[in-house]
């Protein structure tokens, strides 16, 4: 009796799951702001750098726009508060990924502990979504781009560059007088802690084994691709601690991933001018922000074209066929590390 039920509460998270992917979730406020400012952070330092002739530079320096997706459910003299934060744990992720690159061991070794110290500190201080998995992205493509052949200090100075210009264009409202009189929380309010209470303990709990894990799949696959494994897998665990939102992410990100690795694939190919490239990756950048809170496949049908395009531009990989088979491959694994670490959560029955 006691298998049969489970099998009966696994087949009701999975079929949530599945119908979770034809549904469009009402945005819990308007987003043509917040992609608006992650748009100009990802596209500005690819063509600013592209008219001064050193575009590889400004794909480098993108990798540092991801700053902009924090702290957006915070108006923004609040997120001013955060910002620093978080721009300064994107930049010591950058040095350390920098560092690291050039021995698969230490970048593995680092891998573990970015992704551990980041989610400790992103859920001991409840900064929200999208949690630790930038830190651990950043840090992993930084090893990557250091470890194909860019030097080290360029390209840590470029992705500083992008982190201090996507901090800027975050901050950016409080030019209006209207935001900077909006009163606003102590700091201490705004990111509270730190305290791991039983959600958030579990949710360390969980990156822990899905990084450990994730790395010991890298090694047995490919080294060098053990970071997105592992990021595809803390993607999946979230910033919620919930069983059932495991496997709904999981399931979104296996399926949004195959059919984003269909678009990258049609991109690729295309002689796209480093200036229109740029405004294709705001394009991108901008549409993601608009679904991602009410779709997670939808956002990375997206989502993985931007990262490949990204990722590829910076270090100059062309085989395009290759690269998205691995990344439908470490995704589909990372996904399912996420999605299976869920189960450590307790089953809530639906009212």
């Amino acid at each position: 009796m006691p298998q049969h039920n489970a099998g009966r509460r696994f087949a009701a998270d999975l079929g949530h799951a599945v119908a979770s992917l034809f549904r469009l979730a009402p945005a819990p406020a308007p987003r043509w702001a917040i992609g608006l400012r992650a748009a100009i952070a990802m596209a500005v330092p690819i063509a600013l750098m592209t008219l001064l002739g050193r575009a590889d530079l400004g794909f480098q320096a993108a990798t540092g726009a991801f700053v902009a997706l924090y702290g957006t459910h915070l108006q923004v003299r609040e997120r001013a508060r955060v910002v620093p934060f978080v721009a300064g744990g994107l930049g010591v992720a950058a040095v350390l990924g920098a560092l690291a690159g050039p021995s698969p061991v230490w970048t593995l070794i680092g891998l573990a502990v970015v992704a551990l110290v980041a989610a400790v500190a992103m859920f001991g201080f409840a900064v929200g979504p999208p949690g630790p998995l930038f830190v651990v992205l950043v840090y992993g493509l930084s090893a990557h781009i250091v470890a194909s052949g860019a030097d080290a200090a360029t390209y840590v100075a470029a992705v500083a560059c992008g982190i201090l210009f996507a901090s800027i264009v975050s901050l950016a409202p409080l030019a209006l007088a209207s935001r900077r009189r909006v009163a606003t929380r102590p700091l201490r309010e705004v990111l509270p802690g730190p305290a791991w209470p039983p959600g958030e303990r579990m949710l360390v709990i969980r990156v822990a084994l899905v990084t450990v894990v994730g790395i010991a799949v890298g090694l047995f696959v490919d080294p060098d691709r053990a970071y997105w494994i592992v990021g595809a897998a803390i993607a999946v665990v979230g910033v919620a601690a919930d069983r059932r939102a495991a496997f709904s992410r999981g399931l979104h990100r296996m399926i949004g991933t195959i059919l984003g690795a269909g678009v990258y694939l049609l991109l690729a190919p295309l002689p796209i001018p480093a200036l229109w490239l740029a405004l294709l990756l705001g394009v991108l950048q901008f549409t993601i922000e608009l679904f991602v809170v009410r779709n997670y496949a939808l956002a990375l049908v997206f989502i993985t074209p931007l990262v490949l395009l990204l990722t590829g531009a910076a270090t100059g990989a062309v085989d395009t066929v290759a690269v998205a088979t691995e990344r439908v491959i470490d995704t589909l694994a990372g996904a399912v590390l996420g999605a299976a670490s869920g189960v450590l959560h307790a089953r809530h029955e639906p009212p």
